[in-house]
């Protein structure tokens, strides 16, 4: 039995002990305590994979079985402020009384089963949304698909927003590689969207391989953004024309949306896709942390881009919005990530950089962080000893003419968020 009236932060702590590993892939630890808790099944079940949007498209598609009045429940991660962002019931964040709930009715079926922080968090969001009663689960699949904890629930219909470097580590070094993987969210006969233009080999064999139904972006669904920032959509059976521009800044997120749209039909769900509804549900959705500003003594913007594919949105959205001022970033990134790339994407649209080491037990060390961004942008690189005072030195060198950028890590974005807001 496990330890009663435990805090929410010491359960957390207590299932980081659990296994030796953060990180380890594979569902049959995963499968038999699910099958153990006897959960039954939701009305209806949609997947997201990708590198770069998933938590995008989630806000974006819990918006609208909202805004249509259907209930939902949402599984992202990481969390940016509080672990309960990453369970949101009718997008609400769970209260520690579910969670707690949940951690406790886990820990009973799991009779000593191994399980990591992200398994075990999984399951206690199913817990979650099995109490609650939820019809509809939007499941983000945390990295890579095929050996996800997501993937031990059978989705009706699923989306893999794109493909590129990440977690090279444990997903594989290229991206045919990564896309097998993410692929293993395909199932027989249930339809799968590709939400960018550019398809992996993989993908396309990958589906056929399992006579998965699949759904490409630019050939069974096409947007176009009018001069006004409206835009247009078409599927296979709908079309919506003059809808709101979508409420997360960055053109990208026009994408995001259709994919969103996309995987709406694909499962069957016409009947949400309702122009005047759509609008006014994209048009509601932010999320914190992704081109995040936050206006008080300086102006900050926060996004938690930690791969070369989301540098490059950040680094064109930077480049292309007209700021005059210059731009001190304050960076943090763990350590199976692409440093080199990412800053060479940035250095053109950064003034200064203030290297910090992010909160986890995987961070790269400042120091040693410091001395990367140096050699690849040619740039003096201040090494901070803390966030607080790589805050200090940044209000130091900028004026209110300027801005501050911090990005890298979610496990240096939220605690920074914290700290500004």
């Amino acid at each position: 039995m496990s330890p009663v009236r435990l805090s929410l932060p010491e359960w957390l702590t207590r299932i980081e002990s659990f296994s030796p590993h953060q990180i380890e892939l594979g569902l049959d630890r995963v499968a038999e305590v699910l099958r153990r808790l006897d959960l039954p099944r939701p009305l209806r079940v949609l997947h997201v994979a990708g590198t770069n949007g998933k938590g995008s498209t989630v806000a974006m598609l819990q918006a609208i079985f909202l805004q249509n009045g259907a209930s939902v429940g949402a599984y992202t991660s990481p969390h940016v402020l509080e672990y309960n962002e990453r369970i949101r019931v009718n997008g609400t964040p769970a209260s520690d009384q579910d969670i707690l709930a949940a951690f406790e009715r886990v820990e009973n079926a799991r009779n000593g089963t191994p399980l990591t922080y992200f398994e075990y968090g999984t399951l206690a969001a199913l817990v979650v949304f099995a109490e609650h009663g939820v019809e509809n689960l939007l499941l983000e699949v945390g990295m890579g698909g095929r050996l996800d904890a997501v993937n031990v629930v059978d989705p009706d219909a699923a989306l893999i927003t794109n493909v590129s470097l990440d977690h090279c580590d444990w997903l594989g070094n290229d991206i045919e590689t990564i896309a097998r993987e993410k692929a293993g969210i395909m199932r027989a006969g249930k339809p799968v969207v590709f939400a960018a233009t550019s398809v992996p080999v993989n993908i396309l064999t990958s589906a056929e391989e399992i006579s998965a139904r699949l759904l490409l972006a630019g050939r069974d669904y096409r947007w176009s953004v009018n001069d006004d920032g409206s835009w247009n959509w078409s599927g296979l059976q709908t079309r919506l024309d003059g809808l709101s521009r979508p409420g997360l800044p960055g053109e990208f997120q026009y994408g995001n949306a259709a994919g969103a749209l996309a995987l709406l039909e694909a499962a069957g769900l016409e009947d949400l896709l309702v122009a005047e509804k759509v609008s006014s549900a994209l048009a509601s959705v932010s999320l914190m942390g992704r081109m995040q500003r936050v206006s008080n003594d300086r102006n900050w913007l926060l996004d938690v881009a930690h791969n070369p594919a989301a540098a490059l949105v950040l680094a064109e959205t930077l480049g292309s919005d007209g700021f005059a001022g210059r731009t001190v970033a304050i960076i943090a990134m763990l350590d199976d990530k692409d440093v080199e790339d990412v800053v060479l994407l940035l250095e053109s649209v950064v003034d200064r950089w203030i290297a910090v080491t992010a909160d986890s037990s995987r961070a790269i060390p400042a120091a040693e962080l410091g001395r990367v961004i140096a050699n690849v942008s040619n740039k003096a690189c201040l090494v901070a000893g803390s966030l607080g005072e790589a805050l200090h030195f940044a209000r130091e060198v900028t004026s209110a003419d300027d801005r501050i950028l911090i990005t890298g890590s979610f496990y240096l974005v939220g605690p920074a968020l914290e700290t500004i807001s």
